[in-house]
């Protein structure tokens, strides 16, 4: 039995075995896991899915700090919580669309940019802490006032203002660039 380390180690060098195995024993718990969150056993898979072949994409750049389950299990939350915060989001603009509250007139360029822009923003809410994703999802999605973030989470409005700020500094550099 090898450890976590060893694992990490060993699919850094490319060693398809051991990707293999971590991903025959993880599978089905991570999906299950998934389900839990999502209630739709399709996007539970290609979640799953999905963060193995980035993690074989970004093996070498990956560092695990804490056991590779733990690594996992956390990974399959947070991109839960992004898919359920995106499903928002385009519920609200669908619901605006039929209510008449936008314009009819947008052309393809603009379509195009809008889901490049969405893309964008996935990948640095996917790039944050948990907790700062989630206190940035919650402020600009919901539309919630810090005050109220940190009642919900049971955090200090400090907290919130600070994970806040890291969370913007984020987009303004990679929005910018």
């Amino acid at each position: 039995m090898m450890t976590d380390s060893e694992i990490a180690g060993r699919i850094r060098k490319g060693d398809k075995v051991a990707f293999e195995s971590l991903f025959r024993s993880s599978y089905v718990s991570l999906v299950k896991y998934a389900r839990t969150l999502l209630k739709d056993q399709d996007t539970s898979e290609e979640i799953v899915q999905d963060l193995f072949v980035r993690l074989w994409q970004e093996r070498e750049s990956v560092r695990i700090e804490s056991s590779f389950n733990g690594y996992l299990f956390r990974a399959v939350h947070n991109r839960c919580l992004h898919y359920i915060e995106h499903r928002k989001v385009v519920q609200r603009h669908a619901d605006q669309k039929i209510s008449g509250q936008t314009d009819n007139s947008e052309d393809p360029a603009e379509i195009l940019h809008y889901k490049d822009l969405q893309k964008q923003v996935a990948a640095i809410l996917e790039r944050l802490p948990e907790r700062c994703g989630k206190i940035f999802c919650m402020s600009r999605f919901e539309g919630l006032k810090y005050s109220e973030i940190a009642e919900k989470l049971s955090v200090s409005i400090k907290t919130v203002e600070a994970s806040m700020g890291r969370a913007l500094r984020e987009f303004r550099k990679e929005l910018t660039e």
